[in-house]
């Protein structure tokens, strides 16, 4: 996969509490997907771009919100969580690889 491919499969990572506790329990990684994105291509998409092994990914579709604009309001879009469980002994750093 191009360098490209692999930045339209995972979004963004997702720097949270929540990520922050899973991380340090018990290694997962949480990411933004692209909704089309299998759990395949995401697993692929971490492993190039971090050198680690991917033990397992879990992804849920979220549904987008309600805000309001103004007067008026309008639906976020939808979009893909991936929990993505590196092996173990190994971890991924955020801040080496932006």
């Amino acid at each position: 996969m191009s360098e490209k491919d692999l930045h339209a499969v995972l979004v963004r990572p997702l720097l949270t509490e929540r990520g922050t506790r899973l991380q340090e329990k018990s290694n997962q990684y949480l990411f933004q997907a692209s909704l089309g994105a299998s759990k395949t291509d995401v697993k692929n998409a971490v492993e190039a771009m971090f050198k680690v092994k991917v033990e397992q990914v879990r992804t849920m579709v979220l549904p987008g919100k309600f805000r309001r604009y103004g007067r008026g309001g309008g639906m976020k879009s939808d979009w893909k969580k991936a929990i993505v469980t590196v092996a173990k002994g190994q971890k991924i750093d955020f801040a080496q690889q932006a």
